[in-house]
């Protein structure tokens, strides 16, 4: 394993690019302030509500759709009625080349995860468990710290806040970081060396 690059991840784009440059790249690292403000504003107002009123998401969607299909209805009853034009509604209806697209994809995927599963279980690659095992660690510890509603406004402040923060103390962050995967890096070696030799020792 060799050291890390004195770029995090050893990236040679910006975080805006990484992002995709676009307009998404943009709202995310505060270049169009006003749709950065306001998404921030919706989430933080969306939260309090949701904590004020002890809604839940799958309330306020029912909520909405209840709304949605009750005005629907009695728009279609009172056109019919009156002889007036239905809603201008498109009919809903799933092709099967998006159907066969979206299968695609979900196959690729799926037997990317039963691949690593496989590697791991095997024993193949000691970093790669390394890394899932802290992954799911964090998703376990954040999951038991909030709900699903909280981490979902949490994840869209984090989004709103970190790449824009990174990207203004990029130097300062990077240096600390590479210094840190350095050391972590190190100790692995040491690690892995050791289990190599202990390995090598039972054989003889």
């Amino acid at each position: 394993m060799g050291s890390c690059s004195d770029k995090l991840f050893n990236r040679e784009r910006t975080v805006h690019e990484i992002l995709g440059g676009g307009i998404f790249a943009d709202v995310i690292m505060w270049r169009n302030k006003n749709v950065s403000v306001g998404i921030v504003t919706v989430t933080i107002a969306s939260w309090m509500v949701f904590e004020s009123f002890a809604y839940t998401i799958l309330t306020l969607l029912s909520s909405v759709l209840l709304l949605l299909l009750s005005i629907l209805f009695l728009w279609s009853k009172s056109a019919s009625i009156l002889n007036r034009p239905s809603p201008p509604l498109p009919e809903f209806q799933i092709s099967e080349a998006m159907a066969e697209e979206a299968s695609k994809l979900l196959r690729i995927h799926v037997n990317k995860l039963l691949q690593v599963s496989y590697d791991i279980a095997m024993g193949r690659d000691s970093e790669l468990f390394i890394k899932v095992a802290v992954y799911l660690f964090l998703i376990s510890f954040i999951g038991s710290l909030m709900d699903f509603q909280t981490l979902c406004h949490t994840g869209v402040l984090v989004v709103m806040t970190v790449p824009a923060f990174y990207e203004r103390y990029e130097e300062y962050i990077d240096g600390s970081l590479v210094f840190v995967c350095n050391k972590a890096k190190e100790l692995y070696l040491r690690f892995d060396i050791g289990s190599y030799l202990e390995y090598k020792k039972k054989l003889s």
